[in-house]
């Protein structure tokens, strides 16, 4: 298992977004997707996990309904609405042009001119 790091300022959103977006999901099977997605590296609390999801809900990026989970408890499913798919595909490039960049500054052998 990975050694936990802190979420930076921001990406929960967006990791939510990412874990319901392969099906509806309540909130403890969205912490253990991105649990398992990054080998335990990443983990969510509760109160910050509800509070994001709450945050999404009002947003109009997902929206939810009472269902019975695995284990035949009640429980509140998340699933993305279409704002919320195409927010995922935004936030999603945005990251990704981030982590490049700053991926060449500190991959960087030579000082700029």
């Amino acid at each position: 298992m990975a050694t936990p790091v802190d979420l930076l300022q921001g990406t929960l959103d967006v990791l939510v977004l990412k874990a319901i977006s392969w099906g509806p999901r309540h909130g403890h099977g969205v912490a253990r997707v991105i649990r398992d997605s990054t080998s335990g590296t990443l983990e969510v609390t509760d109160g910050s996990l509800y509070v994001a999801l709450h945050r999404l809900e009002e947003r109009g990026l997902v929206d939810s309904e009472w269902g019975l989970s695995d284990k035949g408890k009640r429980a509140r499913f998340y699933r993305l609405t279409t704002a919320g798919r195409q927010r995922l595909k935004t936030e999603t490039a945005a990251w990704q042009r981030y982590a490049q960049t700053v991926t060449r500054l500190l991959t960087a052998t030579t000082q700029p001119a």
